[in-house]
């Protein structure tokens, strides 16, 4: 497990140097020898080594990649990967949820995730944990939280969520998920894998229902994401409106053209399915939860290869928390996506820029720009050359203070266009 560790002498103003650039803005990385300076969590100046501003703490990238902290787009903080998320959240008590969210935000953190959103928990624990990461009481990545899922009785997710039949009681139940400080909303269009006695594909909550929640939330200026698995149930949400559709195995020409029409998002989740059916012989998930993942299996790699193809706009999230889906594996899925068909290029923008679009978060985060927070990682050698250098996460960094470190050495004194002493 990697130590926490904060740097509080890179709290303030300070340099990084001596690095490749990818700033999220295109798809390109810039030669060694670029430089950033953070003052106040905000990227002030970025130019090339030679014409850095003198700064009093810098840190040497050591030829690595400086680039946007990356932006998971579909968690679960307050679940950990357990065999059953269900019964999980059927038995923690708030606390406990609140406690397994604090510790997976920390995970998620010093894996290079400085961004999530997170897709629905009980009691609305996540919320609550997003301004307490805000205040500074705990760290832990941005979080972009929905609170409860807005769902049919007896729907997917409903251990987790707000039952709510017809536009009125939907309309009521999106208000009060506003009201709790939601900072957007997710609707359960379709059934889905891990709600027992509910099918993936059939269709939950209609057409009118969706286009109201959809009303109300753009209303309060909060995207929409809905859960979508079956056709009819995409369709549905994409003719209402909804900014993002999590998983949507069932996907196909006509609605990946209707999806670019209306820029629609899609947040693939590769991980989410492989991870149950990679893990079913253990024997520890229940039975109806793996004939049910493998089922979609295939499915799912053979949308996400037609998405890619049919340039559907993607954001890249992983379902963290769900059955054997640990909290620091995003990279694993942007490593999938890119040997599934996504070019190195976009699959670092879904996971950067993208990411901070569909979490309507991009005028503060996903690119490395002038007046924007410093939210960035190093990772050695060219992830564009080869995606796996992201494993190689060397250092991470959110609104400027930097929570780990491990270009142990690389840090240097005064910065006067030479090399000083180290940090002390």
């Amino acid at each position: 497990m990697i130590e926490y560790q904060q740097q509080t002498a890179t709290a303030g103003r300070w340099l990084i140097r001596n690095g490749r650039l990818f700033d999220g803005r295109d798809g390109r990385i810039t030669g060694i020898g670029q430089s950033i300076v953070v003052d106040q969590g905000v990227v002030e100046w970025i130019g090339s080594d030679g014409e850095a501003p003198a700064a009093s703490v810098v840190i040497d990238a050591a030829g690595g990649t400086i680039m946007p902290g990356l932006i998971n787009s579909h968690v679960h903080l307050a679940n950990d990967g357990a065999a059953d998320l269900g019964a999980q959240v059927r038995s923690d008590s708030t606390a406990t949820a609140a406690y397994r969210a604090t510790a997976n935000a920390l995970i998620t953190l010093n894996a290079g995730i400085t961004t999530v959103k997170d897709c629905g928990a009980a009691d609305n624990v996540v919320i609550d944990l997003g301004r307490a990461v805000e205040a500074g009481i705990v760290p832990g990545p941005r979080i972009v939280a929905a609170g409860r899922v807005i769902t049919m009785t007896g729907g997917h997710g409903y251990f987790m969520g707000v039952e709510a039949d017809g536009t009125d009681a939907v309309r009521t139940a999106v208000r009060g998920q506003l009201k709790a400080g939601a900072g957007f909303i997710k609707a359960m269009a379709t059934g889905g894998v891990l709600t027992s006695e509910v099918k993936p594909t059939q269709t939950s909550l209609l057409r009118e229902e969706l286009a109201v929640i959809v009303q109300e939330a753009h209303h309060a200026g909060r995207r929409v994401s809905t859960h979508a698995i079956g056709r009819e149930g995409i369709e549905n949400a994409i003719r209402a409106g909804v900014d993002t559709i999590e998983h949507g195995f069932h996907l196909d020409a006509s609605l990946f053209a209707l999806a670019l029409e209306r820029g629609t998002y899609l947040v693939p989740t590769l991980a989410a399915i492989g991870n149950i059916v990679a893990q079913a012989p253990n024997g520890t998930i229940p039975p109806w939860i793996v004939d049910k993942a493998r089922a979609e299996e295939d499915r799912s790699i053979s949308m996400f290869r037609a998405a890619v193809e049919a340039g559907v706009n993607i954001a890249a999230g992983t379902d963290a928390g769900t059955p054997f889906n640990p909290h620091d594996g995003l990279v694993d899925e942007i490593i999938a996506m890119v040997r599934i068909g996504l070019t190195p290029e976009r699959a670092l923008l879904s996971a950067t820029r993208d990411g901070a679009v569909n979490a309507g978060l991009q005028d503060l985060t996903g690119t490395l720009e002038l007046g924007k927070a410093a939210d960035l990682i190093v990772v050695d050698g060219d992830p564009l050359a080869d995606i796996t250098a992201l494993r190689t996460i060397r250092l991470v960094a959110k609104a400027g203070t930097v929570y780990r470190d491990d270009l142990t050495g690389a840090a240097v004194g005064v910065h006067d266009g030479g090399i000083g002493g180290g940090l002390g």
